[in-house]
């Protein structure tokens, strides 16, 4: 028989800590945590308001919030170009094969590296894999120009030496896509890698060990340990990089194709090289900010997506 005001059976509230304290008690962690959060509050949320130069006639002496409000006129430069289903499909293909192919290319470069057991080995390719990040995308346009263009290109130079007919590859859209892809990859791969690498280092020892004690081969122990292991941080980098899937690489896309090739701007052709082109010589700064808010509402609505299906799916690898 239960006691009269007896707790049994009665699920009880855990003691809720106040902020001050729990403050208090991780003001070490609060203070390595300072220089994110006043980046973001600086660059993030200190910027919002401006915003409103969206659905403005903006000009200099009126300011922000003094020029005349408009509406939504800002945002008919897109829809009557005739170009946004085109710009939008372009924009979200290429950064959807630079998210995918690009990711899976990283596992498997860190898992290679990870198999490395040459030290001094693993360290200089280490350092090879991340110079491609530190050039700059006009470097990568020259390059790909002396290797691609018509009359004094490598590959039509060596096409010519061996007795064929050179190929004209500034005016064939099809194959750029791919140019573009292998650019990006190149670039990219060596130092997204990092982060995988470093989640390949946090896995416990112990773990592999005892699989290589009971026989486990360097495959075995890649497919049911360090693969396992990565799926957190792979579903944490594609939410993350989803909210960003409308910002396009202008500078990777303008080096390559250039400002004037329209022959190319059906297959490499996205939001920001269009604005550009369109608004260089402009400087219409509300219609630039109607453009960057469509792809920023874009985003925020695939990650929300993104993120209550993988809540769906296993809650503990959402964002929130």
């Amino acid at each position: 028989m239960k006691e009269k005001g007896s707790n049994q059976g009665v699920a009880v509230k855990p003691h809720k800590k106040p902020l001050g304290k729990v403050i208090r008690d991780n003001k070490v962690l609060m203070l390595m945590c300072l220089p994110a959060v006043l980046f973001f509050i600086v660059f993030a949320y200190c910027p919002m308001p401006g915003v409103y130069i969206a659905f403005t006639n903006y000009n200099f002496r009126d300011g922000i919030f003094g020029s005349p409000f408009v509406g939504f006129k800002n945002f008919e430069f897109l829809i009557k170009s005739g170009q946004l289903w085109l710009l939008t499909k372009n924009t979200i293909l290429y950064n959807l094969a630079f998210i995918i192919l690009g990711n899976i290319l990283q596992i498997m470069l860190a898992i290679m590296v990870n198999e490395i057991r040459c030290t001094w080995f693993k360290k200089v390719s280490q350092t090879i894999m991340f110079l491609p990040y530190f050039i700059s995308a006009v470097l990568i346009g020259v390059l790909a120009f002396n290797i691609l263009n018509f009359d004094t290109g490598a590959l039509n130079t060596l096409i010519r030496e061996t007795g064929g007919n050179p190929i004209k590859i500034y005016s064939m859209a099809g194959i750029w896509p791919f140019i573009i892809l292998l650019c990006n990859i190149w670039q990219q791969t060596g130092y997204g890698s990092i982060v995988y690498f470093a989640s390949i280092c946090g896995i416990d020892s112990q773990i592999i060990e005892a699989a290589e004690v009971d026989g486990a081969t360097s495959w075995q122990r890649i497919i049911y340990i360090i693969l396992p292991s990565l799926k957190p941080t792979f579903i944490i980098l594609m939410l993350f990089a989803l909210g960003g899937i409308m910002k396009g690489n202008f500078g990777l896309f303008y080096n390559l194709v250039g400002p004037s090739n329209s022959q190319l701007f059906p297959a490499t052709d996205i939001i920001e090289t269009f604005v550009f082109r369109t608004m260089m010589n402009q400087n219409n700064f509300a219609t630039s900010s109607a453009v960057g808010l469509y792809q920023s509402m874009f985003g925020l609505i695939l990650v929300m997506f993104s993120n209550w299906v993988v809540k769906k799916i296993d809650p503990d690898y959402a964002l929130f």
